[in-house]
């Protein structure tokens, strides 16, 4: 049997508030509301003075702000202050196991722990345990790293995907946990539902634990050897962060052993309380019956025009490799199904194509522009203004093979629920201490 070392996992030391509400200590992830000034002067409001992880995290939406480098460094002060100062209770040596139920009523199931950065990597077909799920902006590093850097703490967004069709792993230690007393509970700022979580730390438990990484690493080993364990699913940026700050650490005569490690929260793929939502697409500045044929040549399709969006959008959500078209045309909007044959996750081949027409656009000197959109009536909306794109939904049977096989997806190829769904921040760590 192979040890969490071998599996790329280790227990953390995790800290945990103290006489903090959660409802005020934890904050939704920090590259959520990025164009909502609102929502974060809420999050401030209610937080208030109470300890908050709101203070030791960077809302994205102030990546660009005039005063970042005061920001950074208060936030900086503030891990610290809240090490020295007895915010957190004594830290214990354990997983986390979290029952997360949302604002709609689903509840997610997940296991913290800390992976071993050695075990990760990011860029295209790698053969590492811990892979990514889409292309990383290598430039999205740099102004992140500035926050990894010298931090005391770190708390995690980042979830990672194991492929569990017989919940061998997140299911079957909550299970044995859940009988006991929660290490917390409550309810999360801003409506967004509750959270509890169970500590994860006796022998048996560690045992149940590591004999579902071992079965399902063996379940995924490779032809070549390789083991595919873990996909990232939200954070990969965040993840790509960590693994960037450890590279230059690890060159250091005495590099600090922490920073090899992140926190992050497992989950299973087939979990019922995890949605994958496609993000469609809407193009300005393109012909929508160019796009259409364009499309239909490069992917060997078939046109088949329908009535109205309702019906276009129901064709798609039930396909695997069909994409729906809305545009205008002299006043009339079009709705039009291409039917395609392509296989595993349809936004792998898709997108590619979409690529391809933008650069012909920009040879024939239109700037063509892309965007990505969340929900299908907005996309529908848009075929008034561009040529709206709706995508199948995501396979979750086809999601490892598709990003074993062919490498990380696309950018914006899928979402993991609302934004009010993705993870707050609670647990932490000790990093740069």
């Amino acid at each position: 049997m192979k040890t969490f070392e071998e599996l790329g996992v280790k227990v953390p030391e995790i800290l945990l508030p103290k006489n903090v509400p959660l409802e005020k200590w934890s904050v939704v992830a920090c590259d959520q509301y990025t164009q909502n000034q609102q929502y974060w002067d809420s999050a401030k409001k209610v937080a208030g003075k109470e300890p908050s992880t709101l203070n030791i995290i960077y809302p994205e939406i102030y990546l660009n702000a005039p005063d970042k480098k005061e920001r950074i460094a208060q936030i900086h002060s503030t891990m610290k202050d809240y090490l020295n100062n007895g915010v957190f209770a004594e830290p214990e040596n354990c997983f986390v196991y979290v029952e997360r139920t949302t604002a709609y009523g689903r509840t997610r199931k997940g296991l913290v722990v800390a992976i071993d950065l050695e075990t990760y990597e990011w860029k295209p077909f790698s053969k590492a345990l811990i892979r990514a799920t889409e292309a990383t902006i290598v430039e999205r590093i740099p102004p992140r790293k500035e926050i990894r850097n010298g931090a005391a703490i770190e708390s995690p967004h980042i979830m990672l995907l194991v492929d569990d069709p017989e919940c061998k792993l997140v299911e079957t230690i909550g299970k044995k946990v859940c009988s006991k007393k929660p290490v917390y509970s409550g309810n999360l700022m801003a409506s967004s539902g509750s959270i509890k979580g169970w500590k994860v730390s006796s022998a048996d438990e560690l045992e149940i634990v590591q004999d579902a990484l071992n079965q399902l690493a063996q379940k995924n080993t490779m032809q070549d050897g390789s083991i595919f364990l873990f996909a990232v699913g939200d954070g990969n940026h965040s993840l790509a962060t960590a693994k960037a700050v450890w590279e230059e650490e690890k060159l250091k005569p005495q590099p600090n052993q922490n920073v090899r490690y992140a926190l992050v929260e497992i989950v299973n793929i087939y979990d019922s309380g995890l949605t994958f939502e496609p993000i469609h697409r809407v193009l300005f500045n393109v012909a929508g019956c160019e796009a259409v044929k364009f499309v239909c040549k490069e992917l060997n399709g078939n046109l088949l025009e329908l009535a109205n969006g309702e019906v276009l959008a129901q064709k798609v959500a039930d396909s695997k490799n069909s994409f729906g078209f809305t545009y205008t045309v002299q006043g009339e909007q079009k709705f039009v199904l291409v039917e395609t044959k392509v296989q595993g996750l349809a936004v792998a081949k898709f997108q590619p194509v979409l690529d391809k027409l933008l650069e012909k656009c920009k040879q024939n000197g239109t700037e063509a522009q892309i965007d990505f959109i969340h929900g299908t009536q907005d996309t529908l909306d848009l075929g008034s203004k561009g040529v709206g794109i709706l995508l199948p939904p995501i396979a979750k049977d086809s999601f490892f093979g598709t990003i074993s096989n062919g490498g990380p997806l696309p950018r914006k190829s899928f979402s993991m629920g609302e934004a009010d769904e993705k993870r707050f921040y609670l647990e932490c760590r000790k990093l740069y201490w």
